[in-house]
């Protein structure tokens, strides 16, 4: 297991987003050598945690939970054939290109050491509009929603460098059996599985255990 690119984004205005700033930094392309990883602000105050990676819209991305975002270079082969197109490492938006990860099946509140850093999976990327204007493919949120490949948001817990080639070890896993793919499934295509979901609540990034919890308080919790 291994990363194989570190990939950040400049914001730049486009048609396609309905961040207030009118800009967007999905468009994020590999660098050379050390980047740092570290925590942003608070949601809604701090963006990106990789250096030089802009983030445009503070209300869905960056802060604390979300300070970086890992896609699976296998799941990026699968949208390849699926779609009929190349897409380099970066495509997707992500910070961070894997390979060798089961990123998909990481349960929430797992860690990974990459390189001289600390980073907990925290919940699977939602598409939008952005996304999807960005891609320019016909259909893009629900084809994305229904192959339930979203990669890996992250929270860093020790800060540091990282690069191209560096190592990925998972060093923890929690005790439970919510992975990025279960919850991103409840959150998008089965809502009645919300609740049981909770039992990773301690891990999860604030949008995706806002939404269970409101699931759960309205409809009844299975924990």
């Amino acid at each position: 297991m291994k990363l194989l690119s570190v990939n950040v984004g400049k914001a730049v205005p486009v048609e396609y987003t309905d961040a207030p700033s009118g800009t967007t930094g999905v468009d994020k392309r590999p660098v050379d050598g050390p980047v740092r990883l570290s925590r942003p602000g608070p949601k809604g105050v701090g963006a990106s945690g990789v250096a030089g990676d802009d983030v445009c819209d503070l209300r869905f991305h960056g802060g604390p939970d979300r300070a970086a975002y890992a896609y699976a270079r296998e799941d990026l082969d699968f949208w390849e054939d699926e779609a009929g197109r190349a897409f380099a490492a970066g495509s997707f938006g992500e910070n961070l290109t894997t390979e060798g990860v089961d990123v998909t099946n990481a349960l929430i509140g797992e860690r990974w050491q990459v390189g001289g850093v600390l980073v907990e999976v925290t919940g699977g990327r939602i598409p939008c509009r952005t996304f999807q204007g960005f891609l320019a493919e016909q259909g893009w949120v629900k084809r994305f929603t229904r192959a339930g490949r979203p990669g890996a948001l992250l929270r860093v817990l020790e800060e540091g460098e990282v690069r191209a080639g560096d190592p990925i070890a998972v060093v923890h896993r929690p005790a439970h059996a919510v992975t990025v793919g279960t919850l991103f499934h409840a959150a998008t295509l089965d809502r009645t599985r919300l609740a049981e979901t909770l039992v990773a609540a301690e891990w999860m990034e604030s949008g995706l255990l806002g939404l269970a919890r409101e699931y759960a308080a309205k409809y009844g919790s299975a924990s």
